[in-house]
């Protein structure tokens, strides 16, 4: 008896550790003061191994996978408001305190929309090469509600262009452009792999969603400190000064570029992990 309440109890723990909910995937691992990582797009939560590895001795880590990317099971629309949505509520129901967040690219974005909604129940900021609107990039002028006006926006006719692309040579073509975000060949086609494994309309509506919609002034809630980690655009003087148009309403904020590309955490792993040690501890 005591050896099948045990095998029951082992059992749930592992059901409990990589749970499904509607909007994404969650995988923990580690003990201590929880974090939860959230990849970019179209990206698995398996972005953040490398990272977990370094950190899971001293932080209990809740690595998600969104619905809809690396072959999770896909979320009716819309798709980021409704992770937004169900993750403010993962972390009252887990009852988690404070947790820290850490997202790149995409999982920036949604780390801070979680924390502008509710400002209380999350601790720490690390965007890792994310923003809070990502089409002010190369139009400060931008305008979230003239974009979604935009033919080029539409997310119907953006979800059935990316339904369009042909499933041949994807990987080998989509590894081409990810070379562009990352330095190591063998991670780009990692990448790719998982974009892949996407729904493609998921894709489109994602994109769509992120270019739209535009946090700059809802940031001035926040109120825990946010490190923000950014790649070179153009120059590393260029990046700053991009950076800090785009989190100049956060109050407590430290800014930091690395020689890299998109993806950071891949680029200059040793860096990175100093830059998080220091700001997390």
């Amino acid at each position: 008896m005591k050896k099948i309440i045990a095998l029951l109890t082992i059992s749930l723990i592992i059901v409990q550790a990589n749970a499904q909910t509607n909007a994404f995937k969650v995988e923990v691992t580690g003990k201590g003061q929880p974090i939860i990582l959230i990849p970019g797009y179209s990206c698995s939560g398996e972005v953040w191994n490398e990272t977990v590895a370094h950190l899971k001795d001293r932080y209990e880590c809740h690595v998600i996978t969104i619905a809809g990317y690396a072959g999770v099971p896909k979320l009716d629309t819309p798709i980021l408001k409704t992770v937004r949505n169900e993750l403010i509520n993962y972390v009252k129901t887990k009852k988690l305190n404070k947790p820290m967040l850490i997202g790149h690219s995409l999982g920036a974005f949604m780390s801070l929309w979680v924390s502008s909604v509710e400002p209380d129940l999350f601790g720490k900021i690390i965007c890792v090469d994310g923003l809070p609107f990502v089409s002010a990039v190369s139009d400060t002028t931008a305008n979230a509600e003239v974009l979604k006006k935009n033919p080029q926006f539409n997310p119907e006719a953006v979800a059935k262009n990316f339904e369009m692309i042909p499933n041949e040579n994807y990987v080998k073509n989509m590894t081409g452009a990810m070379l562009y975000q990352v330095k190591d060949t063998a991670r780009a086609v990692q990448i790719a792999t998982w974009s892949s494994q996407c729904d493609r309309r998921t894709l489109g509506y994602t994109i769509v969603e992120i270019s739209t919609t535009d946090l700059r002034e809802d940031i001035a809630k926040i109120k825990q400190p946010v490190l923000v980690l950014g790649s070179i655009y153009g120059t590393e003087a260029n990046s700053h000064v991009m950076l800090n148009h785009q989190f100049r309403n956060v109050p407590n904020k430290t800014i930091e570029v690395a020689n890299s590309k998109h993806f950071i955490m891949y680029d200059v792993p040793e860096w990175f992990y100093a830059k998080v040690d220091a700001f997390l501890q």
